[in-house]
């Protein structure tokens, strides 16, 4: 029984999956394309940068 309940929870997370990528893939002009990994990491090394150029035109010692 348990496995039973586990193997429903298992492809109901499977089918969201499925879904999540074929709403990232769709040409819909309502959805916004997810961004990749790397570009997340790139993104968020921009805004670190940002902020201590801000600290150091502001005179903060970091």
């Amino acid at each position: 029984m348990v496995t039973a309940a586990g193997l429903s929870g298992w492809r109901g997370w499977l089918e969201l999956k499925r879904r999540e990528l074929d709403r990232g893939h769709d040409g819909d002009a309502d959805s916004t394309p997810m961004p990749s990994a790397a570009s997340r990491i790139e993104m968020a090394d921009l805004k670190e940068r940002i902020r201590k150029l801000e600290a150091i035109a502001a005179g903060v010692d970091l």
